[in-house]
């Protein structure tokens, strides 16, 4: 490892300030807060439409379009629609066409292929080098955006029919460039690990940081800027939205607070120029020409928009007694049965089983640990769902070599657990109430079966050693009872 990348490492294992704690360089940006609210905002006085959606004629000569994000006949209570008020209506647009073919190769449209039970874990994702491909925007750094950052590690299902999901991990240094990303294949929840995103959508700006996450729901165009080398993790799915979980017997406050989560307000732009709009569809890529900059949105009323939310927020639940807690399910009431999902989930999207996850987002924060006569770190454990994990900063408190930006998998039905060294500490120090603050990890968890990219398994940062290295020099330490029942 040479110095610098050793240099970012020892960086990126420390707890990433937010900009709220260091001096800014940008104008501090304003939200709406409230999570799945039916916001109204205007970037200019009486731009919105007053008493309906479609005038006759809209106010300083805007065009009304509305984005569904379901189908018109989806119960109201989960109806997730906006009225976007715009000075050019969408379908000013070239042709949508295949991306050239050096596009065709980005790492987003790898695809899942290969299926395997093994355990594995990845370290940190390479920083972008030079960039070679002569289609690479020229902006400033070595020519790597968000986009060409991108790419998929593994998945499952297929968004044509609108079930399953895709994890990705990127690595850029460049801003987006009079260039317009859509995603109509599902939504991304983006974790950074490493540099703030400085996030342009229709609805207006989001400035997200590590320890921050957003949520970009399908078919919202956005633009990404950074500062500095960035780098992170994306989960898309390509059924249902994104919610807050149910609380169960927890009851009306916990986990994470709907107050916290942050929309953007109406911010635009008038710009004169040629913008590219690359469409991810079908899990192609496409591209369409616009004569003007898509982020023109003068005002908008609704509830489908993109969201942020600072992790340090999340209220933890966790036994104060004995043993661990999970998710059960509860039967409210004659509510019928509803699913409560682990105690650490801050976001989920469910599927059409009660209780059982098209995905999850978990995390895993600083925490009080006070069981008593208990085994504290996670336990061994074989599930039916599939783990993917990522760790944000600091260390995991189940096992050594789990690096700030790199990442693990453990499949349905693959046993997984401590290290040794973790077990060792576990059984023989004193309980005393501890408080675990050296590290931030998160879990996506989902019900699939997930099959890996070529890329993901012939990665030079795969660890080939990571069964040997964690728990093969767990020892046995069963002693059998003697006939007179002592033991031997």
């Amino acid at each position: 490892m040479t110095s610098s990348s050793s240099s970012l490492m020892e960086e990126a294992t420390k707890k990433v300030p937010l900009s709220s704690e260091i001096k800014r360089t940008r104008p501090a940006l304003q939200y709406q807060s409230g999570f799945g609210n039916h916001f109204s905002t205007e970037a200019i006085p009486n731009a919105l439409p007053e008493g309906q959606n479609t005038p006759q004629t809209c106010p300083y000569g805007l065009y009304a379009e509305q984005l569904s994000g379901t189908a018109f006949t989806v119960p109201r209570e989960h109806n997730q629609r906006s009225w976007l008020y715009r000075i050019r209506p969408s379908v000013v647009q070239s042709r949508f066409i295949p991306v050239a073919s050096s596009l065709s190769r980005l790492g987003l449209l790898n695809k899942p292929e290969v299926t395997t039970p093994a355990m594995l874990r990845w370290r940190p994702l390479p920083l972008p080098m030079p960039a070679s491909d002569p289609n690479a925007p020229t902006a400033a750094g070595s020519g790597v955006d968000f986009v060409h950052g991108l790419v998929c590690m593994m998945g499952a299902g297929d968004p044509g029919s609108k079930q399953g999901l895709n994890v990705f991990m990127y690595a850029a240094d460049t801003s987006m460039v009079d260039v317009a990303f859509q995603n109509s294949d599902g939504d991304f929840l983006v974790v950074p690990q490493m540099g703030t995103l400085h996030i342009r959508t229709e609805m207006g700006m989001l400035e997200v940081e590590p320890r921050e996450i957003v949520v970009l729901p399908r078919g919202i165009k956005f633009q990404i800027d950074v500062d500095a080398p960035s780098r992170g993790y994306v989960l898309e799915v390509f059924e249902g939205h994104f919610q807050l979980p149910q609380l169960g017997p927890l009851g009306a406050n916990g986990l994470a607070n709907p107050r916290d989560f942050k929309y953007p307000v109406a911010a635009f732009q008038d710009l004169e120029r040629p913008f590219r709009l690359l469409n991810k569809y079908g899990g192609e890529l496409f591209e369409a020409t616009l004569p003007a900059s898509p982020f023109n949105v003068v005002a908008w009323h609704g509830n489908y928009a993109p969201f942020k939310y600072n992790l340090d927020d999340f209220c933890c639940v966790g036994s104060v007694t004995y043993d661990h807690l999970v998710g059960g399910q509860e039967d409210l009431g004659g509510m019928g049965l509803i699913g409560d999902p682990s105690i650490f989930t801050v976001l989920t999207c469910p599927s059409a089983v009660p209780g059982v996850a098209v995905a999850d987002f978990v995390v895993f924060p600083p925490r009080w640990m006070v069981m008593e006569h208990t085994f504290r770190p996670p336990y061994y454990h074989r599930n039916v769902m599939s783990e993917y994990m990522g760790m944000i900063y600091g260390k995991y408190d189940a096992k050594e070599g789990f690096l700030p930006g790199g990442a693990s998998l453990h499949s349905c039905m693959s046993p997984h657990g401590p290290d040794l060294a973790t077990f060792e500490k576990a059984t023989t120090e004193a309980l005393a109430p501890v408080k675990f603050e050296g590290g931030l990890a998160f879990m996506f968890e989902t019900c699939y079966v997930l099959k890996l990219t070529e890329w993901a398994v012939n990665a030079p940062h795969l660890e080939e050693d990571y069964e040997e290295r964690c728990w093969a020099r767990l020892p046995k330490k069963f002693v059998a009872p003697q006939e007179d029942g002592s033991q031997k």
